[in-house]
């Protein structure tokens, strides 16, 4: 397989799993992620709604990262755009069929397959390097253009700065936001090194770093 089919397939796989933990998170819910934490919060502060304010916080970082380092947008940014709505639903209707009324225990279990489902997409379709999301491009950004720190202590930051503001302005948040917000960056440092870079490069070729 090329590299170039595998960088397509990474991205399409990558970004639609990470609906289908979404969807799961949905169904546990003990929090929502710490971006959609934040995005709530800021729509709770004009008093509308999540679907509008999402649009325009996407907006307005999409243009950010256009402006200072569009090679984050591409491919998985379209299919994120479209893709991870659609496959949330399927995963949260499936939860539905398969388990109506989970008890708190399995609650907790889709939390954390919820998390470490979205850290393995997430270094699946970053690996991939054809675009990201807009929320997702800002620690990147930070970590490998302006080198302010390692990935995984960008994204911490970025999370819990999202979780703040959330906190601040009466969005739902839980054990599964904070988790998540605390455990992301090092768990998809993690998948970067151990996973997806070995699959894309072979496992000797591996270009794997602490960014």
């Amino acid at each position: 397989m090329s590299q170039k089919t595998k960088r397509i397939l990474m991205a399409f796989f990558g970004v639609i799993f990470t609906g289908f933990c979404v969807g799961t998170f949905q169904k546990a819910s003990l929090g929502t992620d710490p971006f959609t934490c934040f995005v709530t919060g800021i729509g709770n502060i004009f008093g509308s709604t999540y679907s509008t304010f999402y649009v325009v916080v996407t907006g307005v970082l999409l243009l950010g990262v256009l402006l200072v380092e569009k090679h984050y947008i591409g491919l998985a940014t379209v299919i994120n755009l479209f893709g991870t709505g659609i496959s949330a639903d399927l995963m949260r209707n499936l939860w539905d069929i398969l388990i109506p009324d989970p008890n708190l225990g399995i609650r907790i279990l889709l939390v954390l397959l919820g998390v470490l489902g979205s850290c393995f997409s997430a270094s699946i379709y970053f690996t991939a390097d054809l675009g990201v999301s807009a929320y997702d491009a800002v620690s990147l950004i930070a970590a490998n253009k302006y080198k302010l720190m390692a990935f995984r202590l960008c994204r911490i930051l970025s999370d819990l700065i999202c979780v703040t503001v959330g906190i601040v302005f009466h969005a739902n948040v839980g054990g599964g936001t904070i988790i998540t917000a605390l455990f992301m960056g090092p768990v998809i440092q993690w998948f970067n090194t151990h996973v997806s870079e070995p699959f894309l490069y072979g496992k000797n070729d591996s270009n794997s770093s602490d960014n």
